[in-house]
């Protein structure tokens, strides 16, 4: 793969570490999207989505005047208010609910009407409405980790169940993942340290000896902060910068490791292992 694991290229990699001691990192959990995949938007991919999703409420009876490209619009709009309520609040409705008071709530559709078909509605927004495409080195990375004795799971704010369970079988690593933890089982989001703590309770691990990669500071870097996790590890993308924007400055969350490039963990990994041999 051309990378050198016995070191770390300062060049990718900044360490911001605070000089606590992490101790030894024992497992390694992940976010999904932006993390293990990138996530892109284009207009080919809105219009496939916004006649499927007309489709399929057809399918289920659910009749609307909108056309699938103005079905498409209000959902774009609806969808960001339910983030930034679920960001404020930490929590994850059940799929229903989503979209019978949010997603959809001009259709004036109970939640129990949703209800049948709720999992379809939410894997086809999560799978069909954007590309996702697997991160370089995915594969390669994780089997190095899972070589070096690295235990490694999931943790992903996610309205769909079975997307993550999909894609990592399909992206060839779901035999390295002893969990998958998502808010659309557990209820609860990221930063909220509690989904984390349903992480550790699962492998039977300590804070300390966990550690995290993700691509959001609001999300990912503070959780895994409010959690206590012996280590954090950031993905750089900048198409969620946006998302991040109130936590710029010298007091906002920082992560232990700030990386580009996947394969970059196998080092610091080994990194900070060694160093906690040595003390």
């Amino acid at each position: 793969m051309g990378n050198d694991y016995n070191t770390i290229d300062v060049n990718v990699c900044v360490n911001t570490k605070t000089g606590r001691d992490e101790g030894m990192i024992k497992a390694l959990l992940f976010d999904l999207g932006g993390t293990l995949h990138t996530v892109k938007r284009t207009e080919e991919s809105k219009i496939l989505f916004c006649r499927h999703l007309h489709e399929l409420l057809a399918s289920h009876g659910i009749k609307t005047d909108l056309s699938p490209e103005e079905l498409g619009d209000l959902l774009a709009i609806n969808s960001e208010l339910y983030k930034h309520y679920s960001e404020e609040t930490k929590k994850e409705l059940p799929q229903p609910e989503i979209w019978s008071r949010w997603y959809l709530k001009e259709l004036n559709i109970a939640p129990q009407r949703f209800a049948p078909f709720a999992e379809e509605l939410s894997f086809l927004y999560d799978r069909e409405r954007v590309i996702n495409t697997p991160r370089p080195f995915l594969k390669e990375t994780i089997e190095t980790l899972h070589g070096m004795g690295i235990r490694m799971g999931i943790i992903s704010n996610i309205i769909s169940t079975t997307l993550v369970p999909l894609v990592l079988t399909e992206y060839g690593i779901a035999e390295y993942m002893e969990c998958s933890i998502m808010s659309s089982v557990t209820g609860i989001r990221k930063p909220d340290p509690r989904i984390f703590e349903i992480a550790m309770e699962e492998m039977k691990i300590t804070a300390a000896e966990m550690g995290y990669v993700g691509d959001t500071i609001s999300r990912d870097v503070l959780g895994s902060r409010n959690a206590g996790l012996g280590l954090c590890v950031r993905i750089d993308n900048p198409s969620i910068a946006h998302r991040d924007a109130a936590f710029q400055g010298p007091d906002a969350p920082k992560a232990d490791y700030v990386i580009k490039e996947l394969n970059e963990l196998p080092g610091i990994i080994q990194a900070v292992n060694g160093k906690a041999r040595e003390e």
